[in-house]
């Protein structure tokens, strides 16, 4: 199974909390958003294909990176691929981050999304909004956005925020 990959960066202070990141950035997504970061990987085409097992031989040459940040793109359209990833990573021990456009209540009612989410252990969701940027705030562009504990949020039935070492 191959994902599409615009690009990786092996060794991120920035993209995660909880430590140093390797962050994979998805090639493709639909959500456009004004103001965009990443306005590179909005379209489908281009990228790179990598399978799963070349993306997880990558990831363990950086014994510094514990943690790994899906982001894009969107990762989300692409979701029996990430899935794959995600739980092969987690067998060993990676913390597990993504980036979407969707709420994660959207993600919850896809068959398919939800099979990536529920490996996560923190999910920053929602559409980055120009007219809610705040470069005050932590892993986040937009104040709309939202860090969710994942594994609580699901062990609960309701939006649990993770809260940041500040």
């Amino acid at each position: 199974m191959k994902l599409n990959i615009a690009g990786i960066i092996p060794e991120s202070v920035v993209d995660a909390p909880g430590g140093i990141s390797y962050t994979i950035f998805a090639q493709g997504c639909y959500h456009q958003c004004k103001g965009c970061h990443n306005p590179q990987t909005h379209s489908f085409k281009g990228g790179r294909l990598m399978t799963v097992d070349e993306v997880i031989k990558d990831t363990i040459k950086y014994p510094l990176s514990k943690v790994v940040t899906f982001s894009g793109g969107d990762p989300f359209y692409q979701p029996k691929e990430f899935a794959l990833l995600s739980k092969k990573l987690k067998v060993k021990q990676y913390r597990l981050v993504a980036y979407t456009g969707f709420l994660f209540e959207q993600l919850l009612n896809d068959v398919e999304k939800k099979e990536f989410l529920v490996n996560l252990d923190l999910l920053i969701d929602g559409p980055f909004m120009e007219e809610l940027k705040n470069v005050d705030l932590d892993f986040r562009g937009s104040s709309n956005q939202r860090i969710i504990d994942v594994q609580k949020s699901l062990s609960t039935d309701k939006i649990c925020l993770h809260q940041l070492n500040t």
